[in-house]
């Protein structure tokens, strides 16, 4: 088998059809655009969301909701979880560092330690906020909860 030889399958492969290039070629006139109209000029389109004058779907639904640009999104990280990382790891500090490389949270998270769990040992913990709960079992146990600026 040479594969300068290789050839599409017969039939499967049709040649474009030239519109607008004349009666000889059988689509010249109107280049299949039908007669005339907005949709036979070029640049034409419809409005997106246009229901042929019936008041769209996005108009007559109620308008709801706010969206506060200024809002944070934290990622919780809950005691439980520090503590067994600081058992396994032997840490006595935990950083915001330490738990994103232990994939507790992402690259880019903000870091809110959440009190779910027992804290059975002292942690000097840092992160971008706190709860109430989770400061005073820090507290409780010896540890600092420092809170760091995003």
């Amino acid at each position: 088998m040479d594969l300068s030889k290789i050839k599409p399958a017969k039939g499967s492969v049709q040649r474009r059809k030239r519109i607008a290039r004349g009666e000889g070629c059988g689509s010249g006139d109107t280049a299949g655009r039908g007669h005339n109209g907005a949709k036979s000029r070029s640049g034409s389109k419809r409005k997106l969301g246009f229901e042929g004058g019936q008041m769209p779907l996005y108009r007559r639904l109620p308008k709801y909701g706010f969206k506060n640009i200024n809002r944070k999104n934290f990622r919780g990280v809950n005691l439980d979880q520090l503590q067994s990382l600081a058992e396994r790891k032997n840490l006595e500090t935990i950083d915001i560092q330490v738990i994103k490389d232990n994939d507790l949270a992402g690259k880019h998270e903000l870091v809110k330690i959440l009190g779910r769990g027992d804290l059975t040992m002292k942690l000097d913990i840092s992160a971008h906020g706190f709860s109430a709960k989770a400061k005073e079992a820090i507290e409780n146990q010896g540890g600092t909860a420092t809170k760091i600026e995003a």
